[in-house]
Formats: structure tokens, sequence, C-alpha cells
């Protein structure tokens, strides 16, 4: 119960904690079938809390997804909580590129190009960020 008072965990992330502390298959999942029974333990809350804090720090939905599939959620929960966010990634590639780099374009190829890289690093789509710069 500690371990989910903090922030909510998925299932394998907190299957692999208690692991860890040496508990036995058996114990652990009893414990994770009756905290999901209780629902004090949800995937898809996780998932939907996990991608609002992600997109709060200006995240991408490409390394958001990998990181919700590094904690083992399914695809298609991701899937599913991702587009519920459809409208909104523009919109954070925008606040993020603006408040890294300010809002005037690039001055030169170059300039453009580390741009690039950096929201690609952040997880965002080839296709937003061409969208992005074709409109600035």
């Amino acid at each position: 119960m500690r371990l989910l008072a903090g922030r909510e965990h998925s299932r394998v992330e907190l299957q692999r904690k208690l692991h860890a502390r040496s508990y036995t298959d058996d114990m652990v999942e009893q414990v994770l079938d009756d905290l999901t029974h209780r629902q004090l333990l949800s995937d898809e809350r996780f998932a939907e809390q996990y991608i609002a804090s992600r997109q709060r720090r200006g995240f991408g939905l490409l390394r958001i997804k990998g990181e919700l599939r590094e904690r083992g959620v399914n695809d298609e929960l991701i899937g599913r909580c991702l587009s519920q966010r459809d409208g909104e990634w523009m919109e954070t590639l925008q606040r993020i590129h603006d408040k890294k780099f300010g809002i005037e374009p690039p001055g030169n190829i170059k300039e453009k190009a580390r741009r690039i890289r950096f929201l690609e690093y952040r997880g965002f789509t080839g296709e937003q960020i061409k969208c992005f710069f074709k409109n600035t």
C-alpha cells in the first residue's frame, strides 16, 4: 500500500517492485489481483495520469508511448489513452519549442536541424515537426 500511496503504478511496475523485495510469485499475484479488484490498482488510471504528467513537462506521444511500454502498459490501452489527447500535441510542441528557442523562426538550415533533433528527442513525430515548421 505504501508504494501506491506516493503515485499510481502500472501492474507490471508494482509486480517488479514486489519481486525485488523477495515476495513469492503467488503472493505477488494474489496482492495485485486484490488491489485491482478493490480498484486501488488500475493500468488505465496510471496511463492517463502518466500521459498528462509527461505532456505537461513537454514530451511528445512517441516518447510517452515508449515509456508506457517499458512500464508494462499494453499497446491497446496506450493507443486509447493517447488518442484522447490528439488535439493537444501541436500545442505541446509549440510550447516546448518556444520555451527552448523563443518565437523567432530558425535563421539557417543548421539551426533548423538542431531544433528538429530536439523535438524528435522529446518524442514528437516527424509529421508533427514538419507541420510545425511549415506553419512558422
